[in-house]
């Protein structure tokens, strides 16, 4: 390691070489090379702060060895000399990213004093960018980013509950990031280096549900051809995370709570337990608490799991994370697309933030790839991005749950109750239109998701399964509908 500051002088003339480092040496350690080839023999062997180049090197180009000193993986600040001085040139040289041009003859007093000042600079952008790396990792653990209010208690209780033992339950609502924090969780934990699985609860009936946990074994059941592992086996020394544990029928929630309480397990068509060591983390966007108290999720697995409860806002809760999240998917999906880093357009945040996001970050993620991919300039403008940005409510995706629906919809009825109570008809649609305002919001869903389920309920914040549900549900609905009206207009006049 240097005492001093390492200036490399780079001059094909053998008197200006010895003359700068005569004039140099007191205050810096220098190093002198006549060529470009000894001069990047010196850049890929010593550390070099500054480099100080003539422009031309005989039969060498200074401005390539500016390219290639610059290149390196630490580049030198580089200082361009030359007895050919021109505006041109010395526009050039700092376009390449030279830090400053002098001309010859020289004034070593300047040379040194310029020297000195370059130091200064790059000594302040180390420290801007150590600042910059602090203020990152103070908020950001292992990518989740977020500057907000409400974020900082939420990074703080990741930190704190990872090196433990202790079941995590993350809430929020679909596309906020739940298995990002599980993730997080466990790679801060101890034990890093074992197995993260993931099983997402919602995609599979509850048959294939418990063999997929638990394993089984050859001809536990129709098509059990042979013993399968499960997904506790496989995470066995490290994190079993189950999102959508919700969705989970009532079967499968007895031998979870076996599991979590014994630490044991057996598969489908053996008596014989298996002792495990995994840590559970699980997520929901549902009610777990509501639907306790229904009857519909065990009220003793419910408190096994949420030990630790960390609840998720949806973005809309923290639109000052919107640029900062922006920001880091432009990042990553230029890279991802094969595409140039472009920053936001003046016009594009605005926007942003003045809309809902009701699927949130997933939503924005998206947002910002379909802008990485059509823009067409230096920036991602507003025209760049999704055309429903222009709507700060969102693509009516926002649906929780049908009281949201029917509170919105309530006061939108054009037929007063006495109307309604007087008229068949007119009864049958209030009483019909919430549903049909839920239709068409689901029929939305699917016609901008090309009819695929999975990305529909995604966008309606809904496992795929309740979507599937509350299509028959309204089918059968709007056919209901169908038969009432017929029967109301049927009836004879009062």
């Amino acid at each position: 390691m240097h005492d001093q500051a390492t200036v490399l002088i780079v001059d094909d003339e053998k008197h200006t070489r010895d003359g700068l480092r005569l004039s140099l040496e007191d205050d810096f350690d220098c190093y002198v090379a006549a060529n470009a080839a000894e001069a990047m023999e010196y850049l890929q062997n010593d550390h070099i702060d500054v480099m100080l180049t003539d422009l031309r090197l005989g039969e060498d180009d200074g401005m390539k060895l500016l390219d290639a000193a610059l290149a390196l993986p630490k580049p030198p600040v580089c200082i361009m000399m030359t007895a050919y001085g021109s505006v041109d040139t010395a526009v050039e040289a700092m376009r390449r990213g030279a830090y400053h041009f002098v001309t010859k003859p020289l004034n070593l007093d300047e040379v040194e004093l310029l020297i000195k000042r370059a130091l200064r600079s790059r000594s302040l952008e180390h420290e801007n960018v150590a600042l910059k790396q602090q203020v990152e990792r103070k908020f950001s653990i292992e990518g989740i980013l977020g500057q907000a209010e409400v974020m900082k208690p939420i990074l703080d209780t990741i930190q704190q509950v990872a090196p433990s033992r202790a079941t995590v339950l993350i809430e929020g609502e679909s596309g906020t990031g739940k298995e990002l924090v599980a993730r997080a969780v466990h790679n801060l934990s101890g034990r890093p280096k074992a197995n993260f699985v993931a099983v997402h609860c919602a995609a599979l009936s509850p048959q294939i549900l418990e063999s997929e946990l638990f394993g089984h074994e050859k001809g536990a059941f129709t098509g059990a051809q042979e013993r399968r592992i499960g997904r506790f086996e496989q995470a066995n020394g490290g994190t079993l995370f189950l999102d959508e544990i919700g969705e989970i029928d009532a079967s499968t929630q007895v031998k979870l709570l076996r599991a979590l309480g014994e630490q044991t397990i057996e598969r489908v068509g053996s008596s014989k337990p298996i002792q495990i060591n995994v840590r559970v983390i699980a997520a929901t966007n549902r009610d777990l608490a509501k639907m306790v108290e229904e009857g519909k999720f065990r009220e003793d697995l419910y408190w096994r799991l949420r030990v630790v409860t960390i609840k998720l806002p949806p973005l809309r809760a923290r639109k000052s994370d919107i640029s900062v999240l922006a920001d880091h998917f432009l990042k990553d999906l230029a890279k991802a697309n094969g595409k140039t880093y472009k920053p936001l357009g003046e016009d594009a945040l605005p926007a942003m933030m003045n809309y809902d996001w009701p699927g949130n970050i997933r939503e924005l993620r998206a947002a910002i790839e379909h802008g990485v991919v059509m823009s067409n300039s230096n920036r991602v403008m507003l025209k760049h991005l999704p055309s429903y940005l222009l709507n700060p409510h969102g693509l009516g995706f926002g649906l929780r749950a049908p009281s949201l629906i029917a509170a919105k919809d309530a006061a939108a009825l054009p037929a007063p109750a006495s109307a309604a109570a007087a008229d068949p008809v007119a009864r049958t649609k209030s009483d019909l239109d919430v549903n049909e305002a839920e239709h068409q919001l689901i029929l939305t869903a699917l016609q901008r998701s090309g009819n695929n389920r999975t990305v529909a309920a995604e966008m309606l914040g809904m496992s795929r399964r309740t979507l599937q549900r509350k299509l028959k549900e309204l089918n059968m609905v709007r056919t209901h509908r169908r038969r009432s009206v017929t029967q109301a207009q049927s009836l004879p006049p009062a």
